[in-house]
């Protein structure tokens, strides 16, 4: 979240800014202004009434000393007055605080000056394009079509067993998303990147520490028993190791991975572009995370988004890298590159991948610190990305690689699938 010092110190470049993505700050930040100065009013009303406090003891002590034990009882009375009021401003300070808090975690990540303006996903800037795209072959099917053609995955059985946007892989489908899986992991890792096995469950610190709680509460499934939330990402537990953590110089930077599966309602989606696997409640991803100092932080963005190209080029799937608009990016980024696959078949393109630097808006909401060389505490930067998300990358292999022999499979995966073409 923003800071108090972000907010009231150039209110409006925090007007003008979260004008970007939409959102009108101005009368929140009413909001928060009259609620910190109510704070601070009252906190020093309360610092006022302990002085009094100490200085009445001490006059009580000496009066009592000097035998004026009228004078000492009517002290005692004033200091008695002077608690109770310190109790219901305190109450009151608790209150205030609380709504202020309340208040802050409203307003969205400040976007970075770069960040085109804009309200749809029509107004992305396309900063990089692959434009060799495959011919398909005649008579290409959907990636839902050569599923069932091919028997590798069935998406009436994850009807019959859950529900819609729950696939059943089967075969040679289920041994394509462990290759890729294991695939992402290990480029990840020789790229520097420590993997990590997280829960899939999470609690609400956590959901908070991230950015998506409250912001994305209708999105995530619930465990109501227990308060827990399924993953919607491994963005989620990762960050959230570092929740409270103060790190040290040395410490930086940190590069994390995992792969975990992903949860998410996706309410109100519905239509053709939710076909097949382009848009599912259960998903695999590997998720790339790291934790930088601030002034390393893009240059880190930068390093990321080349390695994720890296494995989209290495796939040999034709690809689009995108910076979001304003308004098409998340609550918490301050910037976003989107990367998107072609599908053959269908002739669009898909989403597979966002990398996001949050600068210091996580490491806020998480209390992630680090001690700088001047021995003072400063809030970390945090970065994601997906390492890829397996649905639509998996769609786009399918029709892409298609032939009248059956879907061969890229070079670089069949040291994983241990075969070279689906038939």
């Amino acid at each position: 979240m923003l800071t108090l010092k972000q907010i009231r110190g150039d209110r409006a470049y925090v007007v003008e800014r979260l004008a970007v993505k939409g959102f009108d700050a101005a009368p929140v930040i009413d909001r928060i202004e009259a609620l910190d100065d109510r704070r601070k009013a009252i906190q020093t009303e309360l610092d006022g009434l302990l002085g009094q406090q100490n200085a009445a003891a001490k006059q009580i002590g000496a009066l009592m000393s000097q035998g004026k034990k009228d004078e000492a009882e009517a002290a005692k009375t004033q200091v008695a007055a002077l608690k109770e009021r310190s109790k219901s401003l305190e109450e009151e300070l608790k209150s205030v605080a609380a709504e202020l808090d309340a208040a802050i975690v409203v307003l969205p990540n400040l976007p970075a000056e770069i960040v085109p303006k804009g309200r749809t996903a029509e107004d992305n800037v396309v900063v990089k394009i692959r434009e060799d795209y495959p011919t398909p072959m005649q008579g290409a099917l959907p990636h839902w079509e050569l599923a069932a053609k091919y028997g590798i995955i069935d998406f009436e059985l994850g009807v019959k067993l859950t529900g819609a946007g729950f696939p059943v892989y089967k075969g040679a489908g289920a041994a394509l998303q462990r290759a890729l899986i294991a695939f992402f992991i290990e480029r990840n890792v020789t790229a520097g990147y420590t993997e990590i096995q997280p829960p899939v469950l999470v609690n609400e610190a956590s959901g908070f520490g991230t950015g998506q709680l409250p912001d994305k509460e209708g999105q995530m499934y619930h465990a109501t028993a227990d308060n827990l939330y399924l993953v919607p990402t491994a963005e989620v537990p990762l960050t959230n190791i570092y929740r409270d953590v103060i790190l040290d110089e040395r410490d930086f930077p940190v590069a994390i991975t995992a792969y975990t599966p992903c949860f998410r309602r996706e309410a109100g989606s519905y239509g053709k572009d939710v076909r097949g696997l382009n848009r599912l409640h259960q998903f695999d991803k590997v998720e790339i995370v790291r934790l930088e100092k601030p002034e390393n932080s893009y240059a880190a963005l930068d390093k990321m988004v080349a390695h994720v190209e890296s494995l989209v080029a290495e796939l040999g799937l034709p690809y689009r890298i995108l910076r979001l608009c304003g308004g098409d990016m998340s609550f918490t980024s301050a910037l976003t590159y989107d990367f998107e696959v072609f599908s053959a078949a269908q002739e669009r393109w898909l989403e597979v991948s966002s990398v996001s630097n949050f600068e210091s808006f996580q490491s806020n909401r998480l209390h992630l610190r680090y001690k700088g060389a001047d021995g003072k505490m400063q809030l970390a930067h945090t970065l994601n990305g997906s390492s890829l998300a397996l649905p639509r990358i998996v769609a786009a292999l399918l029709e892409n690689y298609q032939t009248s022999e059956g879907i061969v499979i890229p070079e670089a995966l069949r040291p994983y699938t241990r075969f070279d073409i689906i038939k």
